[in-house]
């Protein structure tokens, strides 16, 4: 069975898990708009819709294609970078 659901922002910060929580922590949430919307840009070219376990499995562990996406050096920038 295969069910797709639309989510916002808000959804996925209470959907994943381990370390991809961490890794939303660390994010606005205009940041995490921008690399929802570069993954949904990235599934539509394929055709198909993500697993919550591939989404919550980018977050975790593509933490240094992130701050890339987000135009940081690495993701350390992003964890050090002053917070208003």
């Amino acid at each position: 069975m295969k069910v797709t659901m639309e989510m916002n922002v808000y959804d996925v910060r209470d959907a994943v898990w381990s370390g991809a929580k961490d890794t939303v922590s660390d994010l606005s949430d205009e940041e995490l708009q921008i690399i929802m919307d570069a993954l949904e840009d990235l599934a539509a070219d394929d055709g198909d819709a993500i697993s919550m376990t591939e989404l919550n499995d980018f977050l975790w562990f593509e933490r240094e294609t992130i701050a890339e996406w987000l135009g940081y050096e690495s993701y350390d920038d992003i964890i050090n970078r002053p917070r208003h």
